[in-house]
């Protein structure tokens, strides 16, 4: 049996950054103290991240945001990437394709959307020079950084993609190496310099063109990927919780939730009744996902309670239930910021899968994301892979809010499609248990997982799906599952990088998973 490094809840009286590495968060926290707000704070982390972390985010990939200023619902950022404008799902079908490719193929890559995303945040929110957040990130690309465990176990993968050469060295890199990479240092410095333009106007925007070999235009570049759009929420357990519309699945996490709150759930997490309702909350939740996920799905039709209550009361306690006939890992960093005047950010940044999609703009040798992977090949279908359009999301990060307006919580995880599962198991143990955030990041987490094991492929038929359960601690969990009929694998503690900021008491309390081995939660 494994086990995670115990998780400590953090405390800080003025501000908190929580992400998957302490570098990031430090740098963070550093420009809080320095005067800079959340956002700012924001855009610094993500930032080193995206040169610590790139089997995880990038420069190439999507971002997501949801903002709390003063009361009320929070402001939402959607900085994920359209379909170039050479998309030709014919061509894909006729070349005998049924799914767009995992990897190999530019075909599968969107419009990266992460420096319009930080381009958006800092013009509407940021108080620092968008220079100065930068400038962290530029000096670890060009002074070097030390490799974290989890990019040393993934760098084997992409040794033989070309402009992977910042992580090539004779006999391997190893955990603490120092890794540099100049491009990245580059491209930051035009961003720094030029904004946008910087981007995707810059090296990468003409490498990007290159490589697309007519997927990608000049217009496509000139086009912002980010767009402030209306928050998805649900009340639940006494808040408002809330996440990005679609084309985000982040409404899984309200519907699961709103389901849960309306079951008579044991008071210990640790019965195996609490496991089987979570599990077929977010079965009943995610049934239909394949064919109502969009980029012009209506996301609080979604989840309202019309919709939902069917699903809540098709759940029986003693065995999995039916569903309607259908009609996890990835590569993915999430991070949140909060400051002690209540305001927050709850950030995801993605290169989808990994690497993303194993090719890179070799000049700044920026790797890909593969986020076009959710696009549906099928003629007619309302997620078809058409120039223009945004691909259905595994990103999930989530937002809570009091009665009264005032933040509570920010939360989300990476872990593809086990997302919006990991984050709903989290606020139910919050808001309905009172758990710390230490508590709630070190228990034990189970996740519904299909036969293929790319952690996009959950929801094709979630009526066969095994459960995943992390094998340290609640032994009653798997027996009981087993008993009402779910097929049960035990796994490590692996299911997702979670992280939380919780405004519950007089400072901030927050964690950083464990299972990410070098994440931190920083304040100051």
């Amino acid at each position: 049996m494994s086990r995670p490094s115990p998780s400590v809840t953090r405390h800080a009286p003025n501000g908190m950054v929580c992400s998957i590495d302490h570098l990031a968060s430090t740098a963070g926290v550093d420009v809080m103290r320095a005067g800079g707000n959340a956002v700012d704070a924001a855009i610094a982390t993500n930032a080193v991240l995206s040169v610590t972390s790139q089997h995880m985010c990038g420069l190439g990939g999507d971002l997501f945001a949801l903002v709390h200023l003063d009361e009320g619902a929070p402001v939402v950022l959607n900085a994920s990437g359209r379909a170039g404008s050479g998309a030709d799902p014919a061509q894909m079908r006729a070349e005998g394709m049924t799914v767009m490719p995992f990897k190999d193929d530019i075909r599968s890559t969107t419009m990266p959307g992460c420096v319009d995303g930080w381009v958006t945040l800092h013009a509407r929110f940021g108080t620092v020079p968008l220079a100065d957040l930068l400038a962290p990130a530029v000096k670890l690309a060009r002074d070097g950084f030390p490799a974290s465990p989890t990019l040393v176990h993934s760098i084997p993968r992409i040794l033989d993609v070309e402009g992977s050469d910042d992580y090539q060295r004779t006999g391997g890199v190893g955990t603490g190496d120092r890794l540099v990479r100049e491009g990245v240092a580059r491209t930051l410095e035009a961003i720094s310099r030029e904004g946008r333009d910087g981007f995707y106007g810059g090296e990468f925007g003409e490498g990007l063109v290159e490589v697309g070999g007519g997927l990608f235009t000049p217009d496509d570049l000139a086009e912002s990927q980010a767009d402030w759009v209306e928050p998805t929420g649900v009340r639940a357990y006494g808040h408002h919780i809330w996440t990005i519309p679609p084309n985000s699945q982040g409404y899984l996490t309200l519907a699961g939730t709103w389901i849960t709150d309306g079951l008579d759930l044991p008071d210990d997490p640790s019965d195996p009744l609490w496991a089987h309702y979570l599990v077929e909350s977010a079965r009943q939740a995610g049934f239909d996902r394949p064919q109502v996920l969009n980029d012009r799905a209506d996301g609080q039709e979604l989840v309202s309670p019309q919709r939902l209550a069917p699903r809540r009361e098709a759940i029986d306690p003693d065995r999995v239930s039916a569903l309607p006939a259908p009609a996890r890992g990835g590569g993915t960093m999430y991070m949140c910021a909060a400051m002690g005047d209540g305001t927050g950010v709850s950030l995801i940044q993605s290169n989808a899968s990994g690497f993303g999609v194993h090719l890179t703009v070799p000049g700044p040798r920026i790797f890909l994301h593969n986020r076009g992977l959710g696009f549906s090949l099928e003629e007619n279908h309302p997620a078809e892979f058409l120039a223009g359009r945004r691909p259905p999301h595994t990103l999930s990060p989530a937002l809570v809010t009091r009665p009264d307006g005032t933040l509570r919580s920010v939360i989300g995880t990476m872990g593809g499609d086990t997302q919006p599962q990991i984050v709903s198991q989290m606020l139910v143990r919050m808001l309905r248990h009172g758990q710390t955030p230490g508590q709630i990041l070190t228990a034990p987490r189970a996740g519904l997982a299909p036969d293929r094991p790319t952690g996009f492929d959950s929801w094709v038929d979630p009526s066969v799906l095994r459960i995943e359960v992390e094998d340290h601690g609640i032994d009653d969990w798997q027996a009981g599952l087993h008993a009402r009929g779910h097929d049960v694998v035990s796994v490590p503690p692996s299911i997702g990088h979670a992280h939380l900021i919780d405004l519950d008491g007089e400072t901030l309390a927050g964690g950083a998973d464990p299972r990410a081995r070098t994440g931190a939660a920083s304040g100051f």
